[in-house]
Protein backbone atom coordinates (compact mmCIF):
# COMPACT_ATOMS: atom_id res chain seq x y z
CA UNK A 1 0.00 0.00 0.00
CA UNK A 2 1.29 3.78 -0.71
CA UNK A 3 2.22 5.52 2.51
CA UNK A 4 -0.16 8.21 2.24
CA UNK A 5 -3.62 9.47 0.20
CA UNK A 6 -5.83 12.28 0.56
CA UNK A 7 -8.41 11.54 2.24
CA UNK A 8 -8.49 8.66 5.06
CA UNK A 9 -12.07 8.33 7.00
CA UNK A 10 -11.74 6.92 10.41
CA UNK A 11 -15.38 5.74 12.54
CA UNK A 12 -15.52 4.87 16.10
CA UNK A 13 -18.93 2.63 17.20
CA UNK A 14 -19.94 1.84 20.40
CA UNK A 15 -22.49 2.18 22.96
CA UNK A 16 -23.95 5.49 24.77
CA UNK A 17 -21.74 5.32 27.93
CA UNK A 18 -18.56 4.09 25.89
CA UNK A 19 -17.06 6.83 25.78
CA UNK A 20 -17.40 7.35 21.90
CA UNK A 21 -17.13 11.22 22.27
CA UNK A 22 -13.87 11.25 24.26
CA UNK A 23 -12.35 9.49 21.58
CA UNK A 24 -12.99 12.64 19.41
CA UNK A 25 -12.51 14.92 22.06
CA UNK A 26 -8.54 13.32 22.83
CA UNK A 27 -7.79 12.38 18.92
CA UNK A 28 -8.60 16.02 17.34
CA UNK A 29 -6.93 18.56 18.87
CA UNK A 30 -3.92 15.98 18.67
CA UNK A 31 -4.29 16.20 14.88
CA UNK A 32 -5.24 19.58 14.47
CA UNK A 33 -1.41 20.34 16.53
CA UNK A 34 0.06 18.23 13.94
CA UNK A 35 -1.19 19.81 11.32
CA UNK A 36 -4.24 17.70 9.72
CA UNK A 37 -7.19 19.25 8.11
CA UNK A 38 -9.82 17.42 10.19
CA UNK A 39 -13.92 16.78 9.80
CA UNK A 40 -15.66 15.31 12.17
CA UNK A 41 -19.31 14.25 12.83
CA UNK A 42 -21.36 12.48 15.44
CA UNK A 43 -25.07 10.42 14.95
CA UNK A 44 -26.22 9.07 18.35
CA UNK A 45 -29.22 7.47 19.72
CA UNK A 46 -31.35 9.55 21.93
CA UNK A 47 -30.86 7.48 25.21
CA UNK A 48 -28.49 7.48 28.25
CA UNK A 49 -27.01 3.68 27.75
CA UNK A 50 -26.94 0.52 24.83
CA UNK A 51 -27.78 1.84 21.47
CA UNK A 52 -25.09 2.01 18.97
CA UNK A 53 -23.40 5.34 18.39
CA UNK A 54 -20.87 6.46 15.94
CA UNK A 55 -18.12 9.22 15.45
CA UNK A 56 -16.73 10.10 11.71
CA UNK A 57 -13.10 11.29 11.71
CA UNK A 58 -12.09 12.30 7.94
CA UNK A 59 -8.36 13.19 7.97
CA UNK A 60 -7.68 15.18 4.87
CA UNK A 61 -4.72 16.73 2.90
CA UNK A 62 -7.00 19.56 2.08
CA UNK A 63 -10.14 21.26 4.03
CA UNK A 64 -13.08 18.93 3.73
CA UNK A 65 -17.10 19.83 5.13
CA UNK A 66 -18.92 16.66 4.58
CA UNK A 67 -19.60 13.03 5.75
CA UNK A 68 -19.02 10.13 3.69
CA UNK A 69 -20.61 6.65 3.43
CA UNK A 70 -17.52 5.08 2.96
CA UNK A 71 -15.26 3.37 5.84
CA UNK A 72 -11.40 3.32 5.76
CA UNK A 73 -10.97 1.79 9.22
CA UNK A 74 -13.61 0.88 11.19
CA UNK A 75 -13.23 0.54 15.09
CA UNK A 76 -16.39 -1.23 16.75
CA UNK A 77 -16.80 -1.15 20.57
CA UNK A 78 -20.89 -2.69 20.41
CA UNK A 79 -22.04 -6.01 19.81
CA UNK A 80 -24.48 -4.74 17.24
CA UNK A 81 -21.98 -2.55 15.22
CA UNK A 82 -21.51 -4.44 12.62
CA UNK A 83 -25.26 -5.07 12.16
CA UNK A 84 -25.94 -1.31 11.74
CA UNK A 85 -22.93 -0.24 9.31
CA UNK A 86 -23.06 -2.88 7.24
CA UNK A 87 -23.66 -1.05 3.57
CA UNK A 88 -20.99 1.44 5.08
CA UNK A 89 -18.18 -1.67 5.08
CA UNK A 90 -16.45 -2.57 2.24
CA UNK A 91 -13.84 -5.74 1.56
CA UNK A 92 -10.74 -3.22 2.15
CA UNK A 93 -12.33 -1.89 5.47
CA UNK A 94 -9.65 -2.08 7.94
CA UNK A 95 -11.91 -3.29 10.99
CA UNK A 96 -10.86 -3.74 14.66
CA UNK A 97 -13.41 -5.49 17.29
CA UNK A 98 -13.34 -8.24 19.38
CA UNK A 99 -14.71 -11.29 17.54
CA UNK A 100 -16.29 -12.94 20.09
CA UNK A 101 -18.51 -10.47 21.11
CA UNK A 102 -19.97 -9.45 17.83
CA UNK A 103 -22.96 -10.15 15.45
CA UNK A 104 -23.23 -10.06 11.99
CA UNK A 105 -20.59 -11.43 9.55
CA UNK A 106 -17.10 -11.43 10.62
CA UNK A 107 -15.65 -8.71 7.83
CA UNK A 108 -12.70 -9.54 4.93
CA UNK A 109 -10.57 -6.97 6.59
CA UNK A 110 -11.12 -7.48 10.15
CA UNK A 111 -8.38 -7.85 12.63
CA UNK A 112 -9.62 -9.27 16.19
CA UNK A 113 -8.83 -6.47 18.77
CA UNK A 114 -8.83 -7.92 22.93
CA UNK A 115 -10.27 -4.01 23.94
CA UNK A 116 -11.73 -5.42 27.15
CA UNK A 117 -8.97 -7.50 27.81
CA UNK A 118 -6.89 -4.52 26.96
CA UNK A 119 -8.82 -2.03 29.21
CA UNK A 120 -8.74 -4.89 31.87
CA UNK A 121 -5.02 -4.80 31.78
CA UNK A 122 -4.58 -1.10 32.09
CA UNK A 123 -7.01 -0.63 35.04
CA UNK A 124 -11.01 -1.48 34.30
CA UNK A 125 -13.25 -1.53 31.48
CA UNK A 126 -13.62 2.08 32.06
CA UNK A 127 -10.54 2.47 30.01
CA UNK A 128 -11.41 0.51 26.85
CA UNK A 129 -12.08 3.89 24.53
CA UNK A 130 -8.48 5.43 25.50
CA UNK A 131 -7.47 1.62 23.98
CA UNK A 132 -9.26 2.73 20.65
CA UNK A 133 -7.86 5.86 20.94
CA UNK A 134 -4.37 4.24 21.30
CA UNK A 135 -4.99 2.12 18.39
CA UNK A 136 -6.30 4.85 16.01
CA UNK A 137 -2.75 7.36 16.95
CA UNK A 138 -1.02 3.93 15.83
CA UNK A 139 -2.54 3.48 12.58
CA UNK A 140 -2.01 7.24 11.75
CA UNK A 141 1.52 7.06 12.45
CA UNK A 142 1.83 9.56 15.64
CA UNK A 143 5.07 8.83 17.81
CA UNK A 144 3.69 6.91 20.56
CA UNK A 145 5.27 10.24 23.48
CA UNK A 146 2.71 12.31 21.93
CA UNK A 147 -0.07 9.60 22.81
CA UNK A 148 1.31 10.00 26.76
CA UNK A 149 0.97 13.78 26.34
CA UNK A 150 -2.11 14.08 24.87
CA UNK A 151 -3.66 11.79 27.87
CA UNK A 152 -1.78 14.15 30.50
CA UNK A 153 -3.23 16.83 28.95
CA UNK A 154 -6.89 15.56 28.70
CA UNK A 155 -6.62 13.68 32.38
CA UNK A 156 -4.34 16.16 34.72
CA UNK A 157 -7.54 17.00 36.58
CA UNK A 158 -8.48 13.98 37.43
CA UNK A 159 -5.40 12.90 39.32
CA UNK A 160 -2.28 11.48 38.60
CA UNK A 161 -3.43 7.88 38.80
CA UNK A 162 -5.99 8.38 36.27
CA UNK A 163 -3.68 10.16 34.21
CA UNK A 164 -1.50 6.64 34.42
CA UNK A 165 -4.24 4.37 34.06
CA UNK A 166 -5.40 6.38 30.74
CA UNK A 167 -1.88 6.19 29.37
CA UNK A 168 -1.64 2.72 30.30
CA UNK A 169 -4.58 1.87 28.15
CA UNK A 170 -3.35 4.38 25.35
CA UNK A 171 -0.39 2.84 25.30
CA UNK A 172 -1.47 -0.91 25.02
CA UNK A 173 -3.79 -0.12 22.73
CA UNK A 174 -0.74 1.59 20.40
CA UNK A 175 0.92 -1.43 20.67
CA UNK A 176 -1.25 -3.58 19.71
CA UNK A 177 -1.80 -2.07 16.31
CA UNK A 178 2.34 -1.44 15.30
CA UNK A 179 2.30 -5.72 15.71
CA UNK A 180 -0.40 -5.27 12.62
CA UNK A 181 1.32 -6.55 8.97
CA UNK A 182 2.36 -3.98 7.08
CA UNK A 183 -0.60 -4.80 4.40
CA UNK A 184 -2.94 -4.23 7.20
CA UNK A 185 -2.39 -0.69 7.76
CA UNK A 186 -4.24 1.78 6.04
CA UNK A 187 -2.32 4.92 4.04
CA UNK A 188 -3.05 7.87 5.40
CA UNK A 189 -2.82 11.76 4.39
CA UNK A 190 0.48 13.63 5.61
CA UNK A 191 -0.25 17.03 7.59
CA UNK A 192 -1.54 19.65 5.30
CA UNK A 193 -0.58 21.84 2.90
CA UNK A 194 -3.22 23.72 2.43
CA UNK A 195 -3.45 26.50 5.03
CA UNK A 196 0.26 25.63 6.16
CA UNK A 197 1.25 28.73 8.26
CA UNK A 198 -1.57 29.85 9.39
CA UNK A 199 -3.81 30.33 12.68
CA UNK A 200 -6.05 27.34 13.11
CA UNK A 201 -8.83 26.80 15.06
CA UNK A 202 -11.08 23.49 15.83
CA UNK A 203 -14.40 24.77 16.43
CA UNK A 204 -18.15 23.20 16.05
CA UNK A 205 -21.27 24.76 14.79
CA UNK A 206 -22.82 25.36 18.31
CA UNK A 207 -19.56 27.18 19.26
CA UNK A 208 -19.70 29.31 16.03
CA UNK A 209 -22.79 30.45 16.79
CA UNK A 210 -21.74 31.54 20.03
CA UNK A 211 -18.61 33.39 18.89
CA UNK A 212 -21.08 35.32 16.24
CA UNK A 213 -23.47 36.12 19.20
CA UNK A 214 -20.61 37.82 21.45
CA UNK A 215 -18.70 39.64 18.22
CA UNK A 216 -22.13 40.93 17.84
CA UNK A 217 -23.13 42.21 21.04
CA UNK A 218 -25.39 39.87 22.39
CA UNK A 219 -25.81 40.37 25.82
CA UNK A 220 -29.23 38.69 26.57
CA UNK A 221 -30.44 35.15 25.81
CA UNK A 222 -33.71 33.48 27.01
CA UNK A 223 -34.53 29.68 26.68
CA UNK A 224 -36.18 26.25 27.40
CA UNK A 225 -33.66 23.46 26.53
CA UNK A 226 -34.54 21.48 23.68
CA UNK A 227 -32.01 19.65 22.08
CA UNK A 228 -30.36 20.91 19.36
CA UNK A 229 -30.76 24.78 20.03
CA UNK A 230 -29.31 24.62 23.93
CA UNK A 231 -25.95 24.42 22.85
CA UNK A 232 -26.07 28.16 22.14
CA UNK A 233 -27.63 28.38 25.84
CA UNK A 234 -24.79 26.98 27.35
CA UNK A 235 -21.99 28.48 25.48
CA UNK A 236 -23.45 31.75 26.24
CA UNK A 237 -23.99 31.21 30.12
CA UNK A 238 -20.26 29.88 29.97
CA UNK A 239 -18.92 33.27 29.20
CA UNK A 240 -22.12 35.21 30.53
CA UNK A 241 -19.50 36.91 32.89
CA UNK A 242 -16.90 37.76 30.78
CA UNK A 243 -18.81 39.58 28.10
CA UNK A 244 -22.09 40.82 30.14
CA UNK A 245 -24.78 38.33 28.93
CA UNK A 246 -28.49 38.09 31.17
CA UNK A 247 -29.03 34.56 30.80
CA UNK A 248 -33.24 33.33 31.70
CA UNK A 249 -33.01 29.80 31.65
CA UNK A 250 -37.09 30.02 31.52
CA UNK A 251 -40.42 27.84 32.86
CA UNK A 252 -41.13 27.19 29.07
CA UNK A 253 -40.80 28.36 25.19
CA UNK A 254 -43.75 31.11 25.66
CA UNK A 255 -41.67 32.67 28.81
CA UNK A 256 -38.55 32.57 26.70
CA UNK A 257 -39.84 34.48 23.91
CA UNK A 258 -41.62 37.30 25.91
CA UNK A 259 -38.78 37.96 28.28
CA UNK A 260 -36.34 38.19 25.08
CA UNK A 261 -38.59 40.48 24.18
CA UNK A 262 -39.26 42.01 26.97
CA UNK A 263 -35.54 42.59 27.38
CA UNK A 264 -35.25 43.76 23.79
CA UNK A 265 -37.76 46.86 24.50
CA UNK A 266 -35.52 47.48 27.29
CA UNK A 267 -33.00 48.07 24.64
CA UNK A 268 -31.15 44.48 24.87
CA UNK A 269 -29.72 42.63 21.64
CA UNK A 270 -31.80 39.57 22.66
CA UNK A 271 -31.53 36.29 21.34
CA UNK A 272 -33.95 32.70 22.23
CA UNK A 273 -32.61 29.36 20.62
CA UNK A 274 -35.06 26.21 20.81
CA UNK A 275 -35.65 23.34 18.26
CA UNK A 276 -38.85 22.86 16.04
CA UNK A 277 -41.01 21.33 18.43
CA UNK A 278 -40.53 24.11 20.88
CA UNK A 279 -40.96 27.21 18.50
CA UNK A 280 -43.89 25.94 17.62
CA UNK A 281 -45.16 27.39 21.15
CA UNK A 282 -43.02 31.05 20.11
CA UNK A 283 -45.23 31.61 17.19
CA UNK A 284 -47.68 34.08 19.13
CA UNK A 285 -44.29 35.84 20.33
CA UNK A 286 -43.48 36.31 17.00
CA UNK A 287 -46.41 37.91 15.48
CA UNK A 288 -46.37 40.14 18.62
CA UNK A 289 -42.62 41.16 17.68
CA UNK A 290 -43.51 41.95 13.92
CA UNK A 291 -46.80 44.10 15.62
CA UNK A 292 -44.67 46.21 18.27
CA UNK A 293 -41.78 46.09 15.46
CA UNK A 294 -39.05 44.97 18.42
CA UNK A 295 -36.09 43.21 17.32
CA UNK A 296 -35.45 39.63 17.88
CA UNK A 297 -32.76 37.05 17.06
CA UNK A 298 -34.31 33.30 17.55
CA UNK A 299 -32.12 30.39 16.88
CA UNK A 300 -33.88 27.07 15.93
CA UNK A 301 -31.56 24.10 15.50
CA UNK A 302 -33.44 21.73 13.33
CA UNK A 303 -34.02 17.99 13.91
CA UNK A 304 -36.75 15.89 12.44
CA UNK A 305 -40.63 15.88 13.21
CA UNK A 306 -43.50 16.19 13.69
CA UNK A 307 -43.60 16.03 17.61
CA UNK A 308 -40.72 14.54 19.65
CA UNK A 309 -39.68 12.77 16.17
CA UNK A 310 -35.88 11.85 16.21
CA UNK A 311 -34.80 13.79 18.63
CA UNK A 312 -31.26 13.46 18.58
CA UNK A 313 -30.88 13.48 14.45
CA UNK A 314 -30.95 16.28 11.75
CA UNK A 315 -32.90 17.59 9.20
CA UNK A 316 -34.06 20.48 7.42
CA UNK A 317 -38.02 21.01 7.87
CA UNK A 318 -38.50 24.17 9.66
CA UNK A 319 -38.12 26.10 6.69
CA UNK A 320 -41.57 26.28 6.14
CA UNK A 321 -42.59 27.07 9.64
CA UNK A 322 -40.75 29.84 10.01
CA UNK A 323 -41.37 31.65 6.77
CA UNK A 324 -45.06 31.58 8.23
CA UNK A 325 -44.49 31.35 11.53
CA UNK A 326 -47.12 34.47 13.62
CA UNK A 327 -50.44 35.36 12.24
CA UNK A 328 -51.00 38.42 10.36
CA UNK A 329 -48.49 40.11 7.63
CA UNK A 330 -45.05 41.98 8.46
CA UNK A 331 -41.62 41.38 7.72
CA UNK A 332 -38.87 38.82 8.91
CA UNK A 333 -35.28 37.62 7.62
CA UNK A 334 -33.95 34.15 8.07
CA UNK A 335 -30.32 32.89 7.50
CA UNK A 336 -29.30 29.32 7.14
CA UNK A 337 -25.24 29.27 7.83
CA UNK A 338 -23.17 26.15 5.43
CA UNK A 339 -19.72 26.44 7.27
CA UNK A 340 -18.45 27.99 10.56
CA UNK A 341 -17.31 31.11 8.99
CA UNK A 342 -20.72 31.54 7.76
CA UNK A 343 -22.30 31.04 10.93
CA UNK A 344 -20.08 33.67 12.83
CA UNK A 345 -21.00 36.36 9.87
CA UNK A 346 -25.01 35.37 9.63
CA UNK A 347 -25.52 35.26 13.49
CA UNK A 348 -23.97 39.09 13.63
CA UNK A 349 -25.89 39.92 10.66
CA UNK A 350 -29.08 38.74 12.18
CA UNK A 351 -28.61 40.92 15.17
CA UNK A 352 -27.66 44.06 13.12
CA UNK A 353 -30.45 43.26 10.98
CA UNK A 354 -33.22 42.66 13.62
CA UNK A 355 -31.85 46.00 15.06
CA UNK A 356 -32.07 47.91 11.58
CA UNK A 357 -35.16 47.14 10.69
CA UNK A 358 -36.88 46.20 14.38
CA UNK A 359 -38.09 42.42 12.78
CA UNK A 360 -37.79 39.33 14.21
CA UNK A 361 -34.93 37.19 12.28
CA UNK A 362 -34.26 33.50 12.16
CA UNK A 363 -31.47 31.89 12.25
CA UNK A 364 -31.48 28.01 11.10
CA UNK A 365 -29.31 25.27 11.96
CA UNK A 366 -29.70 21.40 12.39
CA UNK A 367 -28.00 18.90 14.62
CA UNK A 368 -25.52 18.07 12.01
CA UNK A 369 -24.00 21.27 11.69
CA UNK A 370 -24.10 22.41 15.00
CA UNK A 371 -22.57 19.03 16.22
CA UNK A 372 -19.76 18.83 13.86
CA UNK A 373 -16.09 19.81 14.36
CA UNK A 374 -13.95 20.99 11.93
CA UNK A 375 -10.10 23.09 11.59
CA UNK A 376 -10.96 26.34 10.20
CA UNK A 377 -8.59 29.90 9.48
CA UNK A 378 -8.66 32.34 12.24
CA UNK A 379 -8.47 34.25 9.31
CA UNK A 380 -12.16 33.71 7.95
CA UNK A 381 -13.73 34.53 11.04
CA UNK A 382 -14.47 38.60 10.61
CA UNK A 383 -16.01 40.94 13.24
CA UNK A 384 -18.90 43.12 11.68
CA UNK A 385 -19.52 46.19 13.12
CA UNK A 386 -22.54 46.68 15.60
CA UNK A 387 -25.71 48.26 14.41
CA UNK A 388 -27.38 49.90 17.34
CA UNK A 389 -30.28 51.96 15.95
CA UNK A 390 -31.53 53.33 19.28
CA UNK A 391 -32.06 56.99 19.54
CA UNK A 392 -32.70 59.05 22.99
CA UNK A 393 -36.26 60.41 23.21
CA UNK A 394 -37.30 63.46 23.72
CA UNK A 395 -41.21 64.78 25.37
CA UNK A 396 -43.17 64.72 21.68
CA UNK A 397 -41.34 60.82 20.89
CA UNK A 398 -43.74 58.50 19.47
CA UNK A 399 -42.99 55.24 18.93
CA UNK A 400 -44.46 54.37 15.63
CA UNK A 401 -44.31 57.55 14.31
CA UNK A 402 -45.08 57.28 10.48
CA UNK A 403 -41.97 57.98 7.77
CA UNK A 404 -41.57 57.33 4.48
CA UNK A 405 -39.36 54.64 4.88
CA UNK A 406 -41.74 53.13 7.54
CA UNK A 407 -38.98 52.72 10.19
CA UNK A 408 -39.76 54.58 13.07
CA UNK A 409 -36.79 56.15 15.22
CA UNK A 410 -36.40 53.53 18.11
CA UNK A 411 -36.02 54.61 21.61
CA UNK A 412 -36.14 52.90 24.44
CA UNK A 413 -37.54 53.70 28.12
CA UNK A 414 -35.57 55.34 30.40
CA UNK A 415 -32.94 56.96 27.38
CA UNK A 416 -34.43 60.59 27.08
CA UNK A 417 -37.40 62.50 27.79
CA UNK A 418 -40.40 60.51 26.19
CA UNK A 419 -42.77 57.93 26.90
CA UNK A 420 -41.97 54.88 24.70
CA UNK A 421 -45.65 53.24 24.37
CA UNK A 422 -45.80 49.93 22.81
CA UNK A 423 -49.44 47.80 22.47
CA UNK A 424 -49.87 44.37 20.68
CA UNK A 425 -53.55 46.59 19.62
CA UNK A 426 -53.60 48.41 16.37
CA UNK A 427 -52.20 51.59 17.43
CA UNK A 428 -51.64 55.19 15.87
CA UNK A 429 -47.99 56.90 15.34
CA UNK A 430 -47.67 57.20 19.86
CA UNK A 431 -48.64 53.69 20.52
CA UNK A 432 -52.37 54.51 21.82
CA UNK A 433 -54.91 51.74 20.12
CA UNK A 434 -56.93 52.71 17.08
CA UNK A 435 -59.61 51.23 15.10
CA UNK A 436 -59.10 53.52 12.45
CA UNK A 437 -59.38 52.28 9.08
CA UNK A 438 -57.08 54.94 7.96
CA UNK A 439 -54.47 54.06 10.45
CA UNK A 440 -55.07 50.74 10.21
CA UNK A 441 -53.89 51.01 6.21
CA UNK A 442 -51.08 53.43 7.30
CA UNK A 443 -49.33 50.74 9.67
CA UNK A 444 -50.20 47.67 7.58
CA UNK A 445 -47.98 49.77 4.63
CA UNK A 446 -45.50 50.92 7.26
CA UNK A 447 -44.95 47.74 8.74
CA UNK A 448 -44.25 45.85 5.08
CA UNK A 449 -41.95 48.43 3.41
CA UNK A 450 -39.26 46.80 4.85
CA UNK A 451 -39.44 44.15 2.75
CA UNK A 452 -38.41 45.91 -0.14
CA UNK A 453 -34.93 47.30 1.21
CA UNK A 454 -34.58 43.85 3.21
CA UNK A 455 -34.75 41.74 -0.53
CA UNK A 456 -32.20 44.52 -2.15
CA UNK A 457 -29.66 43.96 0.89
CA UNK A 458 -29.95 40.74 1.09
CA UNK A 459 -27.12 38.19 0.93
CA UNK A 460 -26.23 36.89 -2.53
CA UNK A 461 -25.95 33.31 -2.45
CA UNK A 462 -22.17 31.75 -3.05
CA UNK A 463 -21.36 30.07 -6.66
CA UNK A 464 -18.89 27.07 -6.87
CA UNK A 465 -17.70 25.84 -10.85
CA UNK A 466 -18.77 27.37 -13.76
CA UNK A 467 -21.64 29.45 -12.96
CA UNK A 468 -22.21 31.51 -16.11
CA UNK A 469 -21.74 28.27 -18.29
CA UNK A 470 -23.16 25.53 -16.62
CA UNK A 471 -26.28 23.84 -17.77
CA UNK A 472 -27.85 22.73 -14.70
CA UNK A 473 -27.39 24.52 -11.48
CA UNK A 474 -27.42 22.40 -7.85
CA UNK A 475 -29.46 24.53 -5.31
CA UNK A 476 -28.74 24.11 -1.80
CA UNK A 477 -29.16 25.80 2.04
CA UNK A 478 -27.91 25.68 5.08
CA UNK A 479 -25.76 22.78 6.09
CA UNK A 480 -25.48 20.69 2.51
CA UNK A 481 -22.90 23.55 1.18
CA UNK A 482 -19.92 21.13 2.56
CA UNK A 483 -21.09 18.14 0.47
CA UNK A 484 -22.32 19.83 -2.52
CA UNK A 485 -19.18 21.45 -3.20
CA UNK A 486 -17.15 18.73 -2.65
CA UNK A 487 -18.91 16.29 -5.05
CA UNK A 488 -19.19 19.28 -7.68
CA UNK A 489 -15.16 19.28 -7.47
CA UNK A 490 -14.91 15.59 -7.42
CA UNK A 491 -17.08 15.35 -10.40
CA UNK A 492 -14.93 18.18 -12.41
CA UNK A 493 -17.90 18.29 -14.42
CA UNK A 494 -18.41 21.66 -17.01
CA UNK A 495 -21.98 21.57 -17.65
CA UNK A 496 -22.65 21.24 -13.62
CA UNK A 497 -22.18 24.29 -11.24
CA UNK A 498 -23.72 25.53 -7.43
CA UNK A 499 -25.34 28.05 -5.69
CA UNK A 500 -25.41 27.87 -2.13
CA UNK A 501 -28.12 30.03 -0.14
CA UNK A 502 -27.02 31.30 3.41
CA UNK A 503 -29.98 33.78 3.18
CA UNK A 504 -32.92 31.97 2.44
CA UNK A 505 -35.58 34.93 2.84
CA UNK A 506 -35.93 37.29 1.37
CA UNK A 507 -33.90 36.23 -1.51
CA UNK A 508 -30.89 38.48 -3.91
CA UNK A 509 -32.46 39.25 -7.43
CA UNK A 510 -28.81 38.66 -8.38
CA UNK A 511 -28.70 35.14 -7.18
CA UNK A 512 -32.24 34.41 -8.39
CA UNK A 513 -31.29 36.08 -12.18
CA UNK A 514 -28.36 33.35 -12.06
CA UNK A 515 -30.95 30.47 -12.13
CA UNK A 516 -33.21 31.97 -15.23
CA UNK A 517 -33.04 29.37 -17.82
CA UNK A 518 -31.46 26.74 -15.96
CA UNK A 519 -32.10 23.52 -15.27
CA UNK A 520 -32.31 23.57 -11.57
CA UNK A 521 -31.37 20.49 -9.25
CA UNK A 522 -32.32 21.70 -5.33
CA UNK A 523 -30.80 19.04 -2.39
CA UNK A 524 -32.10 19.61 1.08
CA UNK A 525 -32.97 17.53 4.15
CA UNK A 526 -36.74 17.92 3.86
CA UNK A 527 -39.49 15.31 3.01
CA UNK A 528 -41.43 17.87 0.90
CA UNK A 529 -38.84 20.10 -0.73
CA UNK A 530 -39.49 23.32 1.38
CA UNK A 531 -36.96 25.48 -0.71
CA UNK A 532 -37.39 23.94 -3.72
CA UNK A 533 -41.43 25.52 -3.07
CA UNK A 534 -39.89 28.66 -1.92
CA UNK A 535 -37.92 29.58 -5.14
CA UNK A 536 -40.94 27.58 -7.65
CA UNK A 537 -42.58 30.67 -5.90
CA UNK A 538 -40.08 33.51 -6.02
CA UNK A 539 -38.97 32.26 -10.27
CA UNK A 540 -42.85 31.45 -11.43
CA UNK A 541 -42.06 28.04 -12.36
CA UNK A 542 -41.14 24.77 -10.83
CA UNK A 543 -37.73 23.62 -10.26
CA UNK A 544 -36.59 20.46 -12.44
CA UNK A 545 -35.52 17.87 -9.73
CA UNK A 546 -36.01 17.56 -6.11
CA UNK A 547 -32.67 15.64 -4.12
CA UNK A 548 -34.44 15.59 -0.68
CA UNK A 549 -33.79 13.13 2.24
CA UNK A 550 -35.44 13.10 5.34
CA UNK A 551 -34.28 10.08 7.42
CA UNK A 552 -32.39 11.80 10.34
CA UNK A 553 -28.82 11.48 8.52
CA UNK A 554 -27.00 14.22 6.55
CA UNK A 555 -26.66 13.42 2.75
CA UNK A 556 -23.41 11.74 2.04
CA UNK A 557 -20.97 13.25 -0.87
CA UNK A 558 -21.63 9.82 -2.62
CA UNK A 559 -25.37 10.07 -2.45
CA UNK A 560 -24.61 13.59 -4.17
CA UNK A 561 -21.81 12.42 -6.68
CA UNK A 562 -24.45 9.61 -7.63
CA UNK A 563 -26.84 12.59 -8.47
CA UNK A 564 -24.60 14.42 -10.39
CA UNK A 565 -23.89 11.48 -12.27
CA UNK A 566 -27.46 10.73 -13.45
CA UNK A 567 -27.95 14.16 -14.43
CA UNK A 568 -24.98 14.31 -16.66
CA UNK A 569 -26.20 11.20 -18.69
CA UNK A 570 -29.69 12.45 -19.26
Amino acid sequence: MADEIADLTLVFEGEAGQGIQTVSAIMLPVLKENGYQVFCCSEYMSRIRGGSNTTEIRITSKKRAAYVSRIDVLIAMSPNGFDRLHDRIRPETLVLAERDRMTGTWPVNGVDMPVSRLAAEAGGAMYASTVVVGAAFSLLGLPEDKVADCMEKQFRDKGGDIVRHNQRAAGLGYAFVSQLSAALRPPHPGPASEGAGRETLLMDGTSALGIGSVMAGCNFISSYPMSPGTGLLTFLAGHAKEFGIVVDQAEDEIAAINAALGASYAGARAVVTTSGGGFDLMQEGVSLAGMIETPIVIHIGQRPGPATGLPTRTEQGDLALVLHAGHGDFARAVFAPGTLAEIVECTQRAFNLAQQFQIPVFILTDQYLLDAVSTIDEAELHQLSVEQGIVETDPDYQRYRLTTDGLSPRGVPGFGNGIVRVDSDEHDGSGVITESFEMRRFMVEKRLKRLRPLRETALPATPSGAIDTARTILVCWGSNRGVVEEALELIGAPDLAALHFSQVFPLHPASLNLLADRRIMVVENNATGQFSDLLALELGRPVDRRLLKATGEPFAVEEILAALKGELHE
